[in-house]
């Protein structure tokens, strides 16, 4: 019976509904007995003492008016008790149901959820205003929805690192059974290539190294005050000479008596960086990429301008999602970045207080990437 009682919460309520009714029960009658005969004094004695029966037989408390008297409420009470538990009880069922109803559903859900169907959510008509069962069949909606979107995210991180991986290691092995089967020239070339394709599987694995850190917040920030000018001169200048290979113009344009930032020089690099390999990508040749750098409220902002492939509209909101490409054809031919660099961004951008976003006209107009760091 106690094992049955502790299993059903409804079956506690109901319980405790009947507790509460008896107890109620018990302390009306404990009153009444007690007040009754005063009762009886104040409206019946007090009748029969003004008209001068008080000593006549049948007034006093023994007599037989006063015991009809107590028969007659001792009855009605009797009737009103067993109407009134009769109510409670049925009312107590009713309210047991009603309240354990949701909780029978979020219950259930979350065993749907325990085995992996996170599509499960709990009828609930409001999300602000309610009553606390509401707001707790509205939380357990918005953690189902999270948790899906999660698994949803995990299911393309698989599938996205897999065809990624696939790509280099693709190439790699069919380099490789070329020239095994002597389908390809044993020369330099051959081999460059070889190279290229497994330089690009080593960055990707450091890139998701970098990621898993970055998202794990497995990392250290070293901030120290950096001059925002020199931050630009030491991110660009270790990729000059690919911009020169392309015919690329960059220029560099900073406010004067620009105020320093508290950021981690590396960290901030790797971001200039990120933002100008993506620029490159996607810059044809003899074209034009513009880095600027002004204060805005307390922050810094810096931005870098291409001309080059630009972004269509409906692309903006996802550029920064991890192996995302606007354009997947030309990622490849410019050498398949590991797409996750922006990703990479936004995470240190973040991490330092910023925040960064992209913008374009559309398809052929250029783009620009912008962030901002606290002064």
């Amino acid at each position: 019976m106690l094992k049955t009682i502790r299993k059903h919460f409804a079956l506690k309520i109901l319980l405790a509904f009947i507790a509460v009714a008896i107890f109620s029960t018990f302390i009306l009658a404990a009153v009444m007995s007690i007040s009754i005969e005063s009762t009886y004094d104040k409206h019946i004695g007090k009748q029969l003492t003004s008209e001068g029966q008080q000593g006549t037989p049948g007034g006093g408390r023994g007599s037989t008016l006063y015991k009809n008297f107590k028969a007659a409420v001792n009855e009605s009470l009797l009737f009103s008790i067993a109407a009134a538990l009769m109510i409670a009880g049925i009312s107590s069922v009713l309210i047991s149901r009603q309240i354990t109803k949701p909780l029978r559903s979020i219950t259930h859900a979350s065993h749907e959820i325990a085995k992996g169907n996170f599509d499960q959510r709990v009828d609930v008509k409001a999300s602000e205003g309610g009553d606390e069962l509401i707001q707790l069949g509205y939380s357990f909606n918005q953690m189902a929805e999270q948790l899906e979107q999660n698994d949803k995210m995990r299911r393309q991180l698989v599938g996205d690192i897999s065809h990624e991986l696939r790509t280099p290691l693709t190439a790699i092995k069919g380099s490789m059974e070329g020239l095994i089967d002597g389908v390809l020239v044993n020369d330099e070339s051959t081999y460059n290539q070889i190279y290229q394709e497994a330089d690009r599987l080593q960055r990707l694995v450091e890139d998701l190294q970098e990621l898993n850190r970055l998202e794990g917040s497995a990392f250290k920030i070293e901030k120290k005050k950096i001059k925002v000018a020199d931050l630009i001169q030491n991110a660009f200048s270790p990729l000059s000479n690919n911009f020169n290979k392309n015919g690329i113009q960059v220029t560099i344009q900073s406010e004067k008596n620009l105020p320093s930032i508290m950021a981690d020089h590396d960290r901030m690099v790797q971001v200039i960086q990120n933002l100008l390999g993506n620029a490159l990508q996607f810059t044809s040749e003899n074209g034009v990429i513009e880095i600027r750098a002004q204060k805005t409220g307390d922050y810094i902002q810096v931005s870098v301008k291409d001309d080059g492939a630009g972004i269509e509209t409906n692309h903006l909101p996802y550029i920064f999602d991890r192996f995302y490409r606007a354009d997947r054809s030309r990622s490849r031919q410019n050498g398949g970045g590991s797409g996750i660099g922006l990703t990479i961004a936004q995470s240190l951008v973040e991490a330092h207080g910023g925040k960064i976003w992209a913008a374009s006209e559309g398809k052929g107009k250029g783009s620009t990437f912008t962030f901002t760091i606290p002064a």
